[in-house]
């Protein structure tokens, strides 16, 4: 069993153009209305008979509700580990409320030594059997100092062939604001 955490957060991502988002460490809140980083907690993944795992004290996680030009609504977690060597990140269509249970729209993991050469790059496949993208099952969401709590199940390949082996990625997220 593997484990990896930590991710420093920069105290200001200073974009040239004003009217994108700017990210701050020391808010658990991201520029964009209901877009939080989380201030502690944890996201575990389990790839294979390994355990990765992202700490909110020290790796960027972030709970995010973003709109596609066609105004289609979606939300998930996206976090890179403080030396920048794991990131991840999962996807669901719709809004994002306790107690519900969505299909999986898209995830990819991705490890690597350096930059210029992932080790491990997986994203969704849509050739696993049986033909589920997996789900997203939030149990509580922004309540009190909860950001987002709840588990996942995901089934993510090398690429998107038909003849590509899939694997299975589960995981647990347990974030909070404060």
């Amino acid at each position: 069993m593997a484990a990896a955490s930590s991710c420093q957060k920069d105290a200001a991502v200073n974009n040239p153009d004003p009217t994108t988002t700017t990210v701050s460490a020391d808010s658990s809140a991201v520029s964009s209305p209901n877009n939080f980083l989380a201030v502690s907690g944890t996201l575990k993944i389990k790839f294979n008979d390994s355990t990765y795992t992202f700490n909110a004290a020290t790796d960027s996680i972030a709970f995010i509700n973003v709109r596609s030009d066609d105004n289609t609504r979606y939300f998930g977690i996206t976090a890179i580990n403080k030396d920048h060597s794991m990131s991840f990140g999962i996807s669901s269509a719709g809004f994002p409320y306790s107690n519900i249970n969505r299909a999986i729209a898209g995830s990819q993991f991705i490890m690597s030594a350096d930059a210029k050469q992932p080790a491990l790059q997986l994203s969704l496949s849509r050739y696993s059997e049986p033909k589920s993208l997996g789900n997203i099952n939030v149990v509580q969401y922004n309540s009190a100092k909860e950001l987002a709590k709840g588990t996942f199940y995901t089934f993510m390949a090398r690429d998107d062939k038909a003849n590509s082996p899939y694997y299975r990625v589960e995981g647990t997220f347990d974030l909070q604001l404060k």
